[in-house]
């Protein structure tokens, strides 16, 4: 569950993931989330914060471009996504799809990143990041090991620059490729 909590300490929203990991990695872990998580059934529109209208995401999810893109359509400036990778599927893949949903998005992109030995068999990677519309790291925890934290700007006036040079939201050909989901709103 990733949940959103004011200034306040209220809760503002919450987010049950739909993508469960259920994988068997040839050399790595297989893990079986469906077994002990159950899946979502929707997305929940951005919310509007002081901080921007951040939309919610879960780890997994980060692997599908088409949830992060919904939300861009309805209205997020900012991506989150608390992640748990494993140490060989974020060694290959973490840094690269931040990125990528960065720049598909033009959005910042902020993954919190659990670090650390679970038991034997489970590690995560860890490097928290942050991504600016442009898909350039703009902060980055080191490690697999060490707890830390990842602070960055949020610059507005570059996310609107990006996303009116290059607007790649009206340029999408919803003629020739599907059709995005109705907006949750």
């Amino acid at each position: 569950m990733h949940v959103l909590i004011n200034d306040e300490g209220s809760v503002v929203e919450s987010y049950r993931k739909i993508h469960l990991f259920d994988v068997d990695i040839a050399n790595g872990p297989r893990l079986m989330e469906s077994q002990s998580t159950v899946a979502g059934n929707s997305i929940v529109p951005p919310v509007s914060t002081p901080v921007g209208k951040v939309g919610l995401g879960i780890c997994y999810d980060l692997r599908f471009p088409e949830m992060a893109l919904e939300l861009r359509r309805q209205g997020a400036e900012i991506l989150t996504y608390p992640s748990a990778f494993t140490v060989k599927t974020g060694e290959a893949h973490w840094e690269v799809l931040l990125r990528s949903r960065a720049i598909e998005t033009q959005s910042y992109v902020v993954a919190a990143a659990q670090v650390g030995k679970h038991s034997e068999k489970r590690s995560s990677y860890g490097h928290a990041m942050i991504v600016d519309p442009w898909g350039k790291v703009v902060a980055e925890c080191d490690g697999q090991e060490e707890e830390a934290i990842a602070v960055a700007p949020i610059d507005f006036a570059a996310l609107e620059r990006i996303r009116l040079e290059m607007p790649v939201m009206n340029h999408r050909r919803y003629d020739i490729f599907s059709q995005p989901p109705q907006s949750q709103q």
